[in-house]
C-alpha cells in the first residue's frame, strides 16, 4: 500500500490501513520512545499514546515534509508529555556525577557501536538523556527544548553539556571509547597560569 493510500485509508478510519501504518512505522518509533523511556513498558506506553494521536490528528498532516517525520514529531512530543505527566523529568539529578571531562564531537564512536551508545544514553538521568536526545538526535534548538520542557534555555544548555560529559564517562568505563590522554581539564588549565 502506498503512503498516500495509507493516509487516505486512515482518514476514513479503515482498520486495514491503520494496521498497515502502525506495522510500517511502529518499529522505528518504538526505538525513538525507548531513548526517552525508563523501561520497555514506558516505551510501549509512549508508543501507544503516540499512535493514538497520529490516528486522531492525521487530518492535520498537510504533505509538507515527510510523513514519517510528521509521525516522529508527534511521538517525540508524546514522550516529553509522558515524562512530564508522570513527573519523570523532574527527578533530581546530582550534578557532581557529570565530572569535568572536556567532550569533543569527534570522539563519537563508530556506527557499529550505535546500539551500545543508545544503551549508555539510557543510563543517564532522565533530564540529561531527554535534552541530549532532543538536541543531538532530534535536532531541536535549546530555545525549543526549553519551551517543550518548561525550563530555562540556559538549563537546557547546561544539561546538554553535562549529559555529553557523563555519557563520555560511561562510554569510557564500558570501554566503548578511549579517554583522550592529551586533553587538559579546565581546572588543570587554571593551575598552569
Amino acid at each position: 500500500m502506498t503512503e498516500e493510500a495509507l493516509i487516505y485509508g486512515c482518514l476514513h478510519n479503515d482498520p486495514s490501513a491503520q494496521r498497515e501504518l502502525y506495522n510500517r512505522y511502529s518499529p522505528k518509533m518504538l526505538s525513538v520512545c525507548y531513548r526517552y523511556a525508563q523501561s520497555r513498558e514506558d516505551a510501549e506506553d509512549m508508543l501507544q499514546e503516540g499512535f493514538i494521536k497520529v490516528f486522531t490528528q492525521i487530518n492535520t498532516f498537510q504533505n509538507k515534509g515527510a510523513f514519517e517525520g510528521w509521525i516522529r514529531k508527534i511521538i517525540v512530543h508524546t514522550c516529553i508529555n509522558f515524562l512530564k505527566k508522570y513527573k519523570k523529568f523532574s527527578d533530581n539529578v546530582n550534578l557532581d556525577h557529570a565530572g569535568y571531562l572536556q567532550v569533543k564531537e569527534e570522539t563519537i564512536p563508530s556506527l557499529m557501536q550505535a546500539k551500545q551508545v543508545v544503551e549508555c544514553i539510557r543510563l543517564l538521568p532522565v533530564g540529561y538523556k531527554t535534552v541530549l536526545n532532543l538536541y543531538a538526535i532530534e535536532g531541536y534548538s535549546h530555545r525549543e527544548i526549553a519551551d517543550m520542557l518548561e525550563i530555562e534555555e540556559s538549563t537546557s544548555r547546561s544539561q546538554y553539556t553535562r549529559a555529553k560529559a557523563m555519557l563520555e564517562t560511561v562510554l569510557v568505563k564500558k570501554k566503548i571509547l578511549e579517554k583522550p590522554e592529551a586533553d587538559l581539564t579546565w581546572s588543570m588549565a587554571l593551575r598552569s597560569k
